[in-house]
């Protein structure tokens, strides 16, 4: 992944960003004639966001936990750079 202005990698890939907003502009153009249908279909897109979230959250713990969780023996320096991938998910997490 890529990282954005401010430095973050986005929290999903670019072709999946880019599928989300066109769906988001596609249930905004439809509200004028479906209003109702519209507002269904923005709860399940943000339904279908947070379940994606959720899952590059937990692929991304695990992944961080598999650095330090397994071995008896780890050092600092491995802590340190555990500590600091932690710190930008969770800086990613805030820019969402």
């Amino acid at each position: 992944m890529s990282g954005d202005e401010n430095g973050l990698a986005p929290l999903f890939e670019r072709g999946e960003a880019e599928d989300l907003g066109r769906r988001w502009q596609s249930i905004q153009a439809a509200f004028v004639d479906s209003p109702r249908e519209s507002v269904h279909q923005a709860d399940d897109l943000v339904d279908d966001l947070i379940r994606r979230l959720s899952r590059t959250f937990a692929e991304e713990r695990s992944s961080l936990e598999g650095q330090w969780a397994d071995e008896d023996e780890v050092s600092t320096e491995e802590l340190r750079v555990a500590l600091q991938r932690y710190r930008s998910f969770f800086e990613r997490l805030l820019a969402a």
